[in-house]
């Protein structure tokens, strides 16, 4: 009887190896990953640059004379690097979040449905902030 069970061929078990830190550039994230990340990415960023829309909303409100100052300060072209990152934080942030909040209806949750809604996220995301890049250095 046991030696019945020992010639049965032994089946090989899969072999799951840590990723190394090297190892991050060959790795292929799917859309719903780079999605989720950005997602994490735009609320961080939103959190981080707070204190710089606060003074620039105090900034806008106080006075005429302040609201000048606030004109030169939106017309510096770092600062309007800054509200383009925020735009896209927020675009980036919102669109990614109504598509988890769909998902939580449990609507799209199939592989090929979750692949087209985070690539909408992704191309919604990218128009609006190329529209609001090009209305922020004056192109129309």
């Amino acid at each position: 009887m046991t030696e019945a069970v020992r010639e049965t061929p032994k089946k090989e078990r899969p072999e799951f190896r840590n990723i190394h830190v090297t190892d991050l550039m060959n790795y292929r994230l799917p859309m719903a990953g780079i999605v989720s990340i950005l997602h994490r990415i735009s609320g961080a960023l939103m959190f981080l640059l707070l204190p710089f829309v606060l003074y620039l909303l105090q900034e806008s409100l106080r006075s005429e004379y302040t609201f000048a100052h606030f004109m030169i300060i939106a017309s510096h072209p770092i600062a309007k690097l800054v509200m383009l990152a925020l735009c896209w934080g927020y675009t980036q942030h919102f669109c990614a979040g109504v598509r988890h909040l769909i998902m939580d209806t449990h609507v799209g949750l199939d592989k090929d449905s979750a692949r087209k809604s985070a690539t909408t996220v992704v191309v919604i995301t990218a128009v609006v902030t190329v529209l609001v890049a090009l209305k922020l250095f004056g192109v129309f």
